[in-house]
This record gives C-alpha cells, structure tokens and sequence, in this order.
C-alpha cells in the first residue's frame, strides 16, 4: 500500500516537469488509464498554479540575474515562440503545452504573453485533460497487443 502511494507521488511530481511521464510511468507500473490520467492532470495543473502565481516574479528574478550579457530578443527559439503565439493564441499554446512544451514552459509562455490567469488555468487544465486521457489509453491499447506484451514487458 505504502509503496503505491510512493508510486503514484512520484509520477505526480515528475508531472509537474514533464507531462508525458505520467502515462508512461502510470501504465509502466500497472495503474488504471483513469489513475494514469487523474494523476498526471493533478502533476501538471499543480506546476500551472504554482508558475501561474509565481510566473512575473520568476522571470523578473531571472531577468536580473542571468542578463549579463547583452543578448539577442530575436533567437530562433523566441522567433518559435512568437510565431506560435501569433498563429493559434492561448488556446494553441494550451494544446502544446503537455507534448512539444512542458507545463512550466507553457504556463511562463502564457504568463508572459499578459493573458489572465483564469484563462490560463481553464485552457491548461481541458489540455491536461485531454492530453492525459489520449495518451494513457494509447498507451494501454499499445500494451494490451499480445505480440507486444512479452517483448515490451
């Protein structure tokens, strides 16, 4: 019992930097698509919250103390960003976040894009949702394949 619950926090946190973790350490260890998903949604939307609240004074403490040297506003990465933000919004941001951006990535993107916090929280939070769902029932179609279940296993 105990080592479930070690378990599952351990996927928690991991969630909150790394979204895809949740699925794959969740049905790793045998858990049902709904713990899969309820946990991993519970991982992400805590980072959301917590760099939601905390999001401006986190990048004006790295602002001060990691600019040193002049650097360029337009790197390819910031081009990347804006260009996103540009085609799809909040919404696309949102959609993102879990696979291509992490959930601290996607939340300081949004917050730094000046959009309210409780869009952030609704469109991180249906994301996360989906996300979760789609990929821990992928994942338990992908290993309930009998050819698959030896080899993988």
């Amino acid at each position: 019992m105990i080592e479930n619950i070690l378990t599952l926090l351990g996927i928690y946190f991991l969630c909150w930097f790394k979204f895809l973790a949740g699925p794959l350490l969740g049905s790793a260890a045998g858990y049902s698509v709904l713990v899969n998903a309820l946990v991993t949604v519970a991982g992400m939307m805590t980072s959301v919250t917590i760099f939601t609240l905390l999001g401006s004074k986190i990048k004006a403490l790295l602002k001060g103390n990691f600019q040193k040297k002049p650097r360029l506003i337009f790197s390819k990465k910031s081009r990347r960003i804006v260009h996103l933000w540009r085609k799809y919004g909040e919404i696309g941001i949102a959609f993102f976040t879990p696979l291509v951006l992490t959930p601290i990535g996607g939340t300081l993107i949004m917050v730094s894009f000046g959009v309210k916090k409780s869009h952030i929280y609704i469109h991180m939070l249906w994301s996360a949702c989906l996300w979760a769902v789609v990929i821990s029932l992928s994942i338990d179609k992908i290993l309930s394949v009998p050819f698959l279940q030896n080899s993988l296993l």
